[in-house]
């Protein structure tokens, strides 16, 4: 049901958790040697770099956003419970808060990388969540005036 506000809401997060897996989300440059190394949302990109094996698991930030925006696509059929959406809705912040901390975790993986005098920049991935945990902050709300307008009606019959 798009036509209640916070469908739109979460439609509009579920396109920045999946925007997130196209964008580059962070990015250095060393001008001296020029290397390059750029975080995605499935692993690192190194130009001019050997990665070494210890980086760890990065496919994990992809994984938590794309489930996060899944939950997020699930939670706008579920309109005749508001409770369920209410529920999805609170798996969906802390997946969206995983993300987060992966992007930082894995960030400051990279920063250990190359030069460390140097600072990496966050691209435009990397600002997507924080949209998505507010847009999921909007339906949430939303869901719960909807939930209260419900019972209130119920009481005047």
């Amino acid at each position: 049901m798009i036509q209640r506000i916070q469908s739109v809401f979460l439609l509009l997060l579920a396109l920045a958790m999946l925007s997130v897996l196209a964008l580059p989300l962070w990015h250095k440059v060393d001008g001296l040697t020029h290397q390059e190394l750029t975080l995605t949302a499935f692993g690192f990109t190194a130009k001019g770099l050997q990665l070494p094996g210890t980086i760890g698991p990065v496919w994990v930030i992809g994984l938590l956003a794309a489930a996060s925006a899944a939950v997020a696509f699930y939670e706008i059929f579920q309109f005749r419970s508001r409770g369920k959406q209410l529920l999805l809705g609170s798996i969906n912040l802390l997946l969206i808060t995983g993300t987060l901390g992966a992007f930082f975790y894995f960030s400051n993986k990279g920063e250990q990388l190359l030069n460390l005098k140097l600072q990496g920049q966050f691209l435009a991935g990397f600002y997507l969540p924080t949209l998505a945990l507010l847009l999921n902050l909007l339906a949430n709300r939303f869901i719960r005036r909807d939930e209260q307008l419900v019972r209130s009606a119920d009481r005047l019959r």
